[in-house]
């Protein structure tokens, strides 16, 4: 199995949104509220790839997951509900928009994703990374401890109290 992260292109986007409405799918079916409104949309992933901050996973030639790696301050994560983050002033790199193709779960290619993101963090010359989910969302929790972030605190989405993520960090 060839597998690899390459930056995306507008030429992407049809793969990313079918990627991302699979995930949508998966977190109703196990009756979690994230991405249930409509958010993401092919506008975030479109400005996402403008922006060149879109990465694809690809295996054997397919787009298997999708993912934005910010390297700007996430205004979502200036205040933390409880909690609080470590090196709070620290410049950082935050992983948004993560999700993996319905064809490619069980392969723990996640893992592989989240180990690259990392790496193309540390080359661009960050040592923090930050990450949000639900805390309904176990399977994604899983995945951010095994890359080993840290739990930190709860964050709170664009001021609505009611829309709460769990927030975890990585120094490097």
């Amino acid at each position: 199995m060839l597998k690899y992260v390459r930056a995306a292109t507008i030429a992407d986007l049809p793969a990313m949104l079918a990627i991302i409405e699979q995930a949508r799918t998966v977190l109703a079916n196990d009756q979690i509220p994230q991405w249930q409104d409509g958010y993401p949309v092919a506008a975030d992933i479109q400005a996402d790839i403008t922006a060149k901050r879109a990465w694809l996973l690809v295996v054997d030639g397919q787009i298997a997951g999708t993912a934005a790696l910010l390297t700007t301050p996430d205004p979502n994560y200036r205040d933390m509900q409880a909690g609080q983050w470590l090196a709070a002033t620290t410049p950082y790199t935050s992983i948004h928009r993560i999700a993996i193709a319905g064809a490619y779960h069980g392969q723990h290619l996640a893992d592989f994703y989240f180990s690259n993101l990392i790496t193309l963090s540390h080359q661009l010359g960050f040592r923090q990374l930050r990450v949000d989910t639900h805390a309904l969302n176990q399977r994604m929790q899983h995945v951010i401890l095994k890359a080993g972030f840290t739990y930190q605190g709860v964050v709170v989405m664009d001021g609505d109290v009611t829309d709460q993520r769990n927030a975890y960090q990585l120094n490097l």
